[in-house]
């Protein structure tokens, strides 16, 4: 079986010959750059010149030789920039920063910063709806982003034989309504400025339907997992309450998820950390395919409940093993005994892409990865 038979079956909730794994497929089942050369070391690969996939998180593109060598099933079909703009990394005393397609200002300490932070958020304060009409909202459709896009794609499934997935500009309508607004003025918004809010992800949605729709007819039958990302929750309850989420995201979303849908047979990817266990079944009744990153940490998150109330109508990509508590500061054989657990949890009847929760990050010794991957080897395969 090949890897996007593997890939393909398991989400359809059939067991293939193994649980497929997924190491860079994307932007949030990667891996951080020190962590990267830390492994390539530890494999006894050569040194590169390694390339990063998502500025923000340092997050790198994982090389072929990586891939082939731990024997992963996806890969990821990025953008690339408009032509109009270039991240143009700057400097002070302290930290790097750079503003990116929606203005949005990030920045990095130089003295042991490993990620990009937010730290301008071009709509927060006493705004108005023609405020959000007159910003300088990217083009979706800019052709440049979209150039070698359908060769890259066939290549990976017609001469790789890998899984495609296939992800959009920036974060999702709540995550840039957030990030435009800053989190003060955002939770305000919900609460006593509805109008504003649903404005401002009315405009997201808007560019994302075009998007997408130019996607779908330039990679056509070239991919196969399409994904939103829209975090609102966090380590013990939503951001915001079920009954907003309900009420002011839910039909947005359902119209986002409703059109990829119509537009291609690629299933949809729902990416949220935190305890979303009170909405999932609002995410399964708008059309989700399958949630990630399956935050085993946060609360309502356990693995074996989640399968068993919702596997029939989920696959679940991630979930492989705790990364906040485990993965970075266990011992190998705290790994492996994570491991064999959410395989245990996880694997029947098919519905499981290995990878662990969200991203490794750079704490992570090659040791403990290692042992991740040398555990799901062992533990993974279906008996037939």
């Amino acid at each position: 079986m090949n890897c996007r038979a593997r890939v393909l079956t398991a989400l359809n909730h059939k067991e293939p010959d193994r649980v497929p794994f997924d190491l860079g497929g994307t932007y949030v089942s990667g891996i951080n750059i020190k962590a990267y050369k830390a492994l390539r070391v530890f494999l006894g690969m050569p040194e590169i010149n390694t390339a990063i996939m998502d500025v923000i998180q340092q997050i790198v593109w994982v090389d072929d030789d990586v891939i082939d060598r731990l024997r992963a099933d996806v890969k990821n079909v990025s953008l690339r920039f408009p032509s109009n703009y270039r991240p143009n990394i700057e400097e002070t005393a302290d930290h790097t920063y750079f503003y990116d397609e929606f203005k949005l200002g990030w920045r990095m300490p130089k003295d042991g910063g490993l990620y990009y932070d937010l730290f301008h958020n071009p709509l927060a304060g006493n705004i108005t709806v023609e405020d959000v009409n007159t910003f300088p909202w990217p083009d979706p459709l800019d052709p440049a982003r979209f150039i070698g896009l359908r060769e890259r794609a066939r290549s990976i499934i017609e001469d790789e034989n890998r899984a495609v997935t296939i992800g959009w500009l920036h974060a999702g309508m709540m995550e840039l309504f957030a990030f435009l607004r800053g989190f003060p003025d955002y939770f305000s918004d919900f609460a006593a400025n509805q109008k504003l809010a649903g404005v401002i992800m009315d405009r997201v949605l808007e560019m994302q339907l075009a998007y997408w729709n130019k996607i779908f007819d330039t990679v056509g039958e070239y991919v196969d997992v399409v994904m939103v990302h829209d975090d609102f929750a966090g380590q013990n309850e939503m951001l915001i309450s079920p009954k907003t989420y309900r009420t002011m995201c839910k039909p947005r979303h359902k119209q986002l998820i409703s059109f990829m849908h119509s537009r291609s047979n690629a299933k949809v990817f729902f990416h949220s950390c935190g305890s979303i266990r009170p909405v999932i079944p609002d995410l399964i009744e708008i059309g989700v395919d399958i949630i990630n990153p399956v935050q085993v940490s946060s609360r309502g998150m356990d693995t074996a409940e989640l399968k068993r109330e919702f596997g029939r109508d989920l696959a679940f990509w991630g979930g492989g093993i705790d990364t906040q508590r485990v993965l970075g500061t266990g011992t190998p054989q705290q790994i492996r005994d994570e491991v064999t657990r959410r395989l245990a949890d996880l694997m029947p009847e098919g519905g499981f892409i290995f990878t662990p929760v969200h991203n490794i990050q750079a704490n992570v010794p090659p040791e403990n990865i290692m042992a991740m991957w040398e555990t799901l080897q062992e533990y993974g395969g279906y008996r037939r």
